[in-house]
């Protein structure tokens, strides 16, 4: 059971878990840093499907989605490398990808296929709360969770998002894109509160998180740690040579959260 599969990961321990833009810098190493996370203690891998707007990320991961998508990157390829990952790799894997990406493929042959290939979960950042419906059936249908995102701004949904979530809950930490900040000063303690009121579904903190202190606090406060700009910073650095890189930041940041 993909959703099942998703919370028991966040429950065993603090959760680490690494965002990838699939294609950056191209899919084999995309590959081998998911293989490296894995190896370094990662409990659950995000992966970023490309896409030509991605409203809710900041410079980093939007450059590294125009360097997958002028690398030719298709949604086929992506599915295509999941398949090779999950000959060996058993821990969740979920996307984070946006409607458009999922509406133009075909909601019900591109849930299908997450299923098929064994993806547990979809985040997608862009579908308020009212337009759920449409894809939740779908995902329902497919045991694939359709992860919700609770911001700091979502005040008075809080709750009634909570009561609707599976798999786990994507806390945003902080107003604005994704990209590292120096200080994350969001009331988060009293957001998860109120979704700790609502929902048993565990819940990750996710947007900002770049260094061990920072996820060292942040897993205090939730289930796991979600980290992207950071890791794509490295590939941006090192490119096809990233892989030990990223394997030696994954590890600096699961032993600070566990």
């Amino acid at each position: 059971m993909s959703k099942s599969r998703i919370s028991e990961a966040l429950r065993a321990r603090k959760a680490f878990i690494p965002f990838i833009t699939c294609g950056d810098p191209d899919l084999e190493t995309t590959e081998k840093v998911v293989r490296a996370c894995v190896e370094n203690g990662a409990d659950l891998i995000e992966l970023g499907i490309p896409f030509s707007d991605p409203t809710a990320e900041g410079p980093v991961i939007q450059s590294a989605n125009v360097r997958a998508l002028t690398n030719g990157i298709t949604t086929d390829h992506v599915f295509d490398l999941v398949r090779r990952l999950r000959q060996d790799i058993t821990i969740p894997m979920v996307f984070m990808t946006y409607a458009n990406v999922v509406y133009s493929y075909g909601a019900d042959r591109f849930i299908g296929l997450c299923k098929e290939v064994g993806i547990d979960g979809l985040i997608l950042p862009d579908i308020p709360y009212e337009e759920r419906e449409e894809f939740s059936e779908i995902c329902t249908a497919n045991d694939v969770a359709l992860i919700p995102l609770i911001a700091p701004t979502s005040e008075n949904r809080i709750a009634m998002l909570a009561k609707e979530a599976e798999g786990f809950i994507y806390v945003v930490s902080s107003l604005g894109v994704t990209g590292t900040r120096s200080e994350i000063t969001t009331d988060l303690g009293s957001i998860i509160k109120v979704i700790r009121a609502n929902s048993d579904v565990p819940c990750a903190i996710g947007f900002g998180i770049s260094r061990p202190d920072q996820a060292e606090k942040m897993s205090k406060l939730a289930d796991g740690v979600i980290v992207g700009s950071a890791i794509i910073k490295i590939l941006a650095k090192y490119g096809r040579d990233a892989v030990p890189y990223v394997g030696e930041y994954v590890k600096s940041m699961v032993d600070a959260i566990r």
